[in-house]
């Protein structure tokens, strides 16, 4: 069964009073095309964390972010205590040696300086909180997958609907050819003896009608259609994965014989039927781009 590229998976762990949330979106991409956001605490397993991804995801633009909330008093930010103490000892320096007055509020000085808050570090962080963030990012694949099997079966049901349209409208071309032959001879006929004082050999006639008429047959050309919608279906079903640019590529052989059945119709009711294959078609070719 075919997926899509388009998906949508959230998953969350948690660790002491930290909960990690992953979150991946992608859609339609030619290529993986794969960014992330996490915090900095969690920068040196990013590699990691992409190339779990990348294995499960294969293609797409595919955007992951991870981000970490803290309840109680984890939530509550730890003054740099080393920072704050140099700062004041270089703030007292200057005002002796300057002759300028001292900050009228302390508080509001320091803390607006860099570095005054601890941050945690990627030293600072244990396996199992590694694990954890490892346990979201797998739960958010798996749902996004999921996500993707889900409208890989819508996506088939379309296409399978589309393909059966282009069938009923082939089997419609076959009246129209049964009529064509006698109504392009009679129009000839008619052009010929609208010509005064010109006579022609019957025989020769009769000839190249059947040359011109062979030109315009399109037997092959059906045949062909109905082996590539027949193997479209079947790539459709099969087990293999990456069907996306196979069912791209049969669509435009699809293309290719409609549009000479188009070229070689030289019937109203017959073109018609080419146009309506042609718009049943362009909708397939829209929605492959987004099979996997």
């Amino acid at each position: 069964m075919i997926l899509s590229m388009t998906g949508y998976g959230k998953g969350v762990a948690s660790y002491g009073s930290r909960k990690i949330t992953a979150e991946i979106k992608s859609l339609n991409s030619k290529q993986l095309d794969l960014s992330s956001r996490l915090p900095s605490i969690y920068r040196e397993k990013e590699l990691e964390l992409r190339n779990m991804v990348a294995a499960a995801l294969t293609r797409g633009k595919v955007d992951m972010l991870v981000y970490t909330e803290s309840d109680g008093e984890a939530s509550v930010a730890e003054l740099n205590m080393s920072a704050l103490k140099a700062y004041k000892r270089s703030l007292e320096q200057m005002s002796t040696q300057l002759g300028i007055d001292l900050p009228a509020d302390w508080y509001a000085t320091l803390l607006r300086l860099p570095d005054v808050f601890a941050t945690e570090t990627s030293s600072d962080i244990s396996a199992e909180e590694l694990q954890a963030l490892a346990d979201a990012v797998k739960t958010s694949i798996d749902a996004l997958v999921e996500f993707r099997t889900q409208e890989g079966a819508r996506l088939a049901a379309f296409f399978e609907e589309k393909i059966a349209n282009i069938r009923r409208l082939l089997a419609d071309v076959e009246p129209c050819e049964a009529e064509r032959v006698p109504k392009i001879k009679a129009r000839i006929e008619e052009a010929l003896a609208s010509l005064e004082g010109i006579d022609y050999d019957k025989g020769r006639f009769e000839q190249e009608m059947i040359f011109y008429i062979e030109k315009l047959d399109v037997s092959e050309e059906k045949l062909r259609l109905a082996n590539h919608l027949d193997y479209f279906l079947e790539t459709l079903h099969s087990d293999s994965s990456g069907q996306g640019k196979k069912l791209g590529f049969i669509a435009q052989e699809m293309g290719r014989e409609i549009n000479t059945l188009g070229s070689k119709s030289n019937h109203a009711e017959m073109q018609r039927i080419v146009v309506r294959m042609k718009d049943e078609l362009e909708q397939i070719k829209e929605q492959v781009l987004n099979v996997l």
